[in-house]
């Protein structure tokens, strides 16, 4: 490998790393999309790639966030136990199947997701909900208001998160990390928060946790089918490395909403793009 693609892929993985870790994504549905577009990789190699990536990613990252006390370790491993099979299941399923149907499921999955969350998470949704708040605290139209604000979590007798839906969840997210190689946190984080009212920081850290345990699974089941390019992983490694506690430093400072807003707009942009080729 030539040194200017080393070095690109160093500079890919240092914003794949840092925004991966911000929004709680593992930095894979950046760094994937670019073997695929800067690099016209197979996209078996390139998620195979992409899965270590992530799992570098997420075990860097997560040192920092267990230093600031901000996951949740019981969702996290009830979703690493459902992760596992799926896991193994979607490196089987990129073995038989993949084609340019690759690009469509991923763009549009992709494209789907950011438009949500954007819609959900623009200034004007944004305004609108704080003119519903401030009529619930002035004691008005408390029937609209108990329906449009967020309500209480989502959790069993413990204060855990039901394990009825935290381990489907987590096998589809096993299965999406392992044949996509981009990791599932773009898909769990907007879950936790929509789905169990669970606090965007919270989310995106739990998120990460998940990923050093699963994404292992995709990782050792790659390495059996030979799809992995060690050159890529190096230098894309050493980038989302010093990304990666970058982000965990940039996360204390940003506001849930934002977090969101750049989720969203990213994953639109990446889905277009993907389209396009």
């Amino acid at each position: 490998m030539e040194l200017t693609t080393g070095l690109l892929l160093l500079a890919v993985g240092i914003i794949a790393g840092s925004y991966g870790t911000i929004v709680g994504a593992g930095g894979g549905f950046i760094f994937v999309p670019a073997l695929l577009l800067l690099f016209h990789m197979d996209p078996k190699v390139a998620a195979g790639s992409g899965i270590v990536i992530v799992l570098i990613n997420s075990l860097s990252g997560v040192i920092g966030y267990a230093k600031q006390k901000r996951i949740d370790y019981h969702t996290g491993l009830t979703l690493s136990i459902g992760a596992l099979p799926g896991s193994l299941l979607g490196v089987w399923l990129l073995q038989i199947y993949s084609s340019s149907y690759f690009y469509v499921i991923f763009a549009t999955i992709l494209v789907a997701l950011g438009i949500f969350l954007f819609a959900n998470n623009s200034p004007l949704a944004i305004l609108k909900k704080k003119k519903v708040h401030l009529m619930n605290k002035e004691g008005s139209y408390n029937e609209v208001a108990a329906t449009s604000t967020v309500s209480a979590p989502f959790t069993d007798k413990k204060g855990h998160l039901p394990i009825t839906f935290i381990l489907p969840i987590g096998f589809l997210m096993g299965v999406l990390s392992s044949y996509l190689g981009i990791g599932g946190g773009w898909l769990l984080v907007p879950i936790l928060i929509y789905g169990f009212k669970v606090p965007t920081h919270v989310a995106t850290a739990t998120s990460i946790f998940s990923l050093t345990l699963y994404s292992s699974v995709g990782v050792i089941s790659q390495m059996f089918y030979n799809s992995i390019d060690w050159m890529t992983v190096f230098w894309g490694g050493l980038g989302v490395i010093v990304g990666s506690q970058i982000g965990v430093l940039l996360s204390k400072k940003i506001p849930g909403k934002v977090i969101l807003q750049m989720l969203s707009v990213l994953l639109i942009v990446i889905g277009f793009r993907m389209y396009l080729n």
